[in-house]
């Protein structure tokens, strides 16, 4: 069968470095780091003390009190950022056909927030079951996308996916493959994430994954430098509206960028730490060139999963050099999240709308906080460090790796 194109017609962005599309990308451009002390609890005991925070956000300029009551901060994070993907595209303005429109969403973890909240009551009540009436609804990460579906009538596919740090790179890969295949003629996609909450921050300590830089927050997320020490946690949620070509065209909406191709694989190696040879990531980039029937020479950026771990920095960058050859010195690299921290679920997302509009900006945003070489690392590959570099993108490519060895790529080209 023909295969659908598909198209990206609307973006939001809820992020440490801007509650905005326009803020979020100029953040990314500007190198701001979203790094600071943690405001919603009091970090004092814990090994690290910071995180990337969503700053000056009100829920209730954009969701009433008692509405925003039944959500938890995942959710209330993807409600925001899909308004603004929605106002963008004009999708629901044009009287589209609410049965072939659905919603895949992406987060690792969901509510955990409200289900530390609800723990914390029951064992200060003396172990009494007196429970919020909302504790489960608010607590199941599928819930965000049945409340998207929900606001805007939306009664196509209708899900979310759960691969840790892999999981809105999923959302995204689905909704393309449905619509390609003529399943549904917009979805909404993307993901959200709010974990940092005690529950949050002490057990990725326990994992000894975070970084503990806690004298200089702003420079510890600092991927492919030799004295990096882990990852910053990150929060807030990304929005995009895909939609098949035809349908966007029909109704004169503005196109991003195509979405041409998505790649999934599993390490089969370790709960947490990637293949030392990176096979799943060289695997998952290989898969997702081949699907969106490109050559490794057609790829301009990668934005790298990058999250500035020891071992896992060292094997993505084994698998780059494995899937592109002398083309990897071509390319542009960088990691986003030397800026953002690790949004886990809702990393993919975020990622993907920063490959998006490189590619339609042809600007790569940088990797900030380089100080150092490291000699595991090709120091000749340019990991556009420190400053955003003017180049013509193309096409971009998102890496996304999960906790489990879960591995997702997806492609997005200039629209032609």
């Amino acid at each position: 069968m023909e295969l659908k194109r598909v198209v990206v017609t609307g973006l939001g962005a809820l992020t440490p470095i801007g509650n905005s599309l326009n803020e979020y990308w100029s953040g990314l451009i500007a190198g701001k780091s979203g790094a600071a002390p943690i405001q919603q609890f009091d970090p004092a005991q814990f090994r690290t003390q910071f995180a990337c925070e969503v700053k000056n956000f009100d829920v209730h300029q954009f969701i009433d009190r008692k509405e925003a009551r039944k959500l938890d901060q995942f959710s209330q994070y993807a409600m925001v950022s899909v308004e603004e993907a929605m106002a963008s595209s004009g999708l629901m303005e044009s009287n589209p056909n609410v049965d072939r429109i659905g919603v895949i969403w992406g987060s690792g973890i969901g509510g955990l927030r409200t289900f530390q909240d609800e723990c914390e009551n029951f064992i200060s009540n003396n172990r009494v079951p007196k429970f919020n009436p909302f504790f489960i609804p608010k607590m199941i990460a599928d819930i965000a996308a049945g409340h998207i579906s929900i606001k805007y009538g939306l009664r196509g596919p209708n899900y979310v996916t759960v691969s840790a740090c892999a999981s809105s790179t999923n959302a995204i890969i689905d909704a393309f493959n449905l619509i390609r295949l003529g399943k549904a003629d917009a979805i909404v996609s993307g993901g959200s994430e709010a974990a940092v909450t005690e529950m949050g921050v002490g057990g990725f300590n326990a994992l000894r994954a975070l970084s503990m830089r806690n004298d200089s927050p702003e420079t510890a997320s600092r991927p492919f430098d030799k004295d990096r020490d882990g990852f910053v946690l990150g929060e807030g949620a990304g929005a995009l509206i895909l939609e098949e070509l035809e349908h966007a065209q029909k109704r004169g909406a503005t196109i991003y960028a195509e979405v041409v191709g998505g790649g999934m694989s599993g390490d089969a190696y370790h709960m947490t730490a990637p293949h030392p040879e990176g096979i799943g990531a060289r695997n998952v980039m290989k898969a997702a060139i081949e699907d969106a029937e490109l050559n490794p020479e057609d790829v301009d950026y990668v934005n790298v999963h990058g999250t500035s771990t020891p071992l896992g920095d060292v094997a993505e960058v084994k698998a780059i050099q494995q899937v592109f050859g002398d083309h990897a010195y071509n390319l542009n690299i960088s990691s986003t999240k030397s800026m953002t921290g690790h949004l886990l679920g809702a990393a993919g997302a975020i990622e993907a709308i920063a490959c998006i509009m490189a590619v339609k900006n042809n600007i790569v945003p940088p990797t900030i906080n380089h100080f150092t070489d490291d000699p595991e690392i090709d120091s000749k590959l340019n990991f556009t460090f420190n400053q955003a570099q003017e180049r013509t993108v193309n096409v971009a490519l998102s890496n996304t790796f999960g906790f489990g060895g879960h591995n997702t790529s997806a492609i997005f080209k200039k629209f032609k």
